[in-house]
């Protein structure tokens, strides 16, 4: 980044934070990196999807991995409708009940949550549950994946089971000696409402306040230590986020989130002080601010669906040098919670999506992961910057 645009990023930022903030948010964009201060250990984290929990991929060693190169929590989506397909036993087709167990009176198929919680807690990383995607059973919507559920009964339900499960003294838990619990203490509730792709109901505020308020009260009387985390806002964010606040959502969550995509690593910390100033604005400004996913693609003339924020593998990389120790030098400033690059694994070249070139790692033709660039940057600024 030129020193023009950090001083332009700087000044920005001067004027949406407090005022001791905006001395303290010049100061780390235009201090030396190395003057950062360490940030705790699960600061930083990486999306788990795609390919690396499609099967085919060693996923122990995949995580294993992550610990190496200093990730310290893992955001992964669970599939409301991968786990509960089915309202009833009795739906259930007889070929697939041996892998159902019944879970508060719905069959319930945990095998692909508890791999992931399994590995990351073998390799010592928190894992961030994002919840999401409802089964026809339960939507408003059943010819839609992108429907939100009917009513908020059923979701909570869901979330309630997954509490009891993985939680503190969890049933998962209590199944695993071998493993050292890390019971999950954070959950958040869907991800980017505010687009059709993930809920087809718009505008979206009021139908998802609605879920989000019900969830944090299931959450909490699950687990009253838990943290809910709203979902991910996408695009113009800080006005999807006082959409949310309009809609009476200030007290249905504990964490604020925010998905800074754009071009430039100006821009991304510009986004992320617009948020903070609306929270403020809101009563919410010692509340924290997770950013649950921040990426740039390498599929510069190869992807052919792009969002304006393609790059090369090294121009990924340089901005992954660029914008992690800005993002560390702002955490106290603008209370930032974590930041979780997207994604970890990504397919082999040729995908038409820009997303399928987001991954800090990708398979090859043969199906063998390969780093990229972004790897190397990653590892090397993550470990400068965590304690």
């Amino acid at each position: 980044m030129r020193v023009r645009s950090v001083l332009a990023a700087a000044a920005a930022l001067a004027a949406l934070v407090a005022p001791t903030g905006a001395v303290a948010a010049l100061a780390a964009l235009v201090a030396p990196t190395g003057a950062v201060a360490a940030v705790p250990a699960t600061f930083f984290g990486v999306m788990a999807d795609g390919p690396l929990l499609g099967g085919g991929v060693d996923l122990g060693a995949q995580t294993a991995a992550m610990r190496g190169a200093g990730v310290g929590s893992v955001r992964v989506a669970v599939y409301w409708s991968d786990a509960q397909p089915y309202a009833t036993a009795a739906a259930v087709p007889p070929d697939q009940q041996p892998r159902f167990v019944d879970a508060d009176g719905v069959p319930t198929d945990f095998a692909a949550i508890d791999g992931i919680v399994a590995a990351s807690a073998a390799a010592g990383l928190d894992v961030l549950p994002v919840v999401l995607r409802t089964p026809a059973w339960a939507a408003a919507d059943p010819r839609s994946a992108a429907s939100p559920p009917r009513g908020t009964t059923t979701y909570t339900r869901f979330l309630t089971t997954l509490v009891h499960r993985y939680g503190p003294g969890g049933a998962f838990w209590a199944q695993r000696p071998d493993l050292i619990a890390r019971p999950i203490r954070r959950w958040q509730v869907w991800n980017e409402p505010d687009i059709r792709k993930y809920w087809n109901r718009q505008p979206f505020a009021a139908s998802y306040v609605r879920l989000l308020r019900a969830a944090h009260t299931a959450i909490h009387t699950a687990d009253p230590g838990a943290r809910v985390l709203l979902a991910g806002l996408t695009n113009r964010s800080w006005i999807d986020l006082r959409r949310v606040y309009a809609a009476g959502g200030r007290a249905a969550f504990d964490v604020a989130a925010a998905h800074p995509f754009s071009r430039r690593v100006a821009n991304v910390l510009k986004i992320v002080g617009l948020v903070r100033r609306e929270m403020r604005r809101h009563g919410d400004g010692s509340k924290p601010l997770a950013l649950t996913e921040l990426s740039w693609s390498s599929g510069a003339g190869r992807s052919t669906f792009n969002y304006g924020w393609e790059t090369t593998e090294q121009g990924q990389a340089q901005r992954i040098r660029a914008v992690l120790p800005r993002l560390a030098a702002l955490r106290t400033a603008l209370r930032l919670d974590g930041v979780y690059w997207y994604t970890w694994l990504t397919r082999s070249l040729g995908g038409r999506d820009s997303f399928d070139y987001s991954g800090l790692r990708r398979l090859d033709a043969q199906g063998t992961v390969v780093d990229k660039p972004a790897l190397a940057a990653f590892r090397a600024t993550v470990r400068r910057l965590t304690r």
